[in-house]
């Protein structure tokens, strides 16, 4: 088991395909996670996207899209150890990990702004 977990999750009233076309551009994921170098290793199109992560942390991640009723969820994993010579102590990790999962929600929030702008609760997806 990874030090480092990270899972959560988020609804996005708008099809699979509009939210991978939000989370796969590589210039975003700067933005989201900017200290981590993240390397593709498997793009699954409108599944989502799997990724190896290095630099601070090293392990995989991955955002999977999951089709639900008229939107989807977007389910966000991190499983990380600390980089060479980064502390490893309870609270460290407990204080990255939490970093982690403000990141995973930063982004799945990003993504909901942007596709349901103006969206009235309860109207369907554009």
């Amino acid at each position: 088991m990874s030090s480092i977990q990270v899972a959560d999750q988020a609804f996005v009233a708008s099809p699979p395909e509009r939210v991978a076309a939000v989370v796969s551009p590589r210039a975003r994921w700067r933005r989201w996670w900017p200290d981590l170098r993240i390397d593709v290793r498997e793009d699954r199109g409108d599944k989502g996207i799997r990724w190896v992560v290095d630099g601070p942390l090293t392990g995989t991640m991955e955002v999977w899209l999951e089709p639900v009723l008229d939107g989807t969820v977007i389910h966000y994993f991190l499983h990380a150890e600390p980089g060479a010579g980064a502390p490893s102590d309870p609270d460290t990790l407990a204080a990255v990990t939490r970093t982690r999962r403000v990141q995973g929600k930063t982004m799945s929030f990003d993504v909901k702004r942007e596709l349901e702008g103006g969206r009235a609760a309860g109207e369907a997806p554009a």
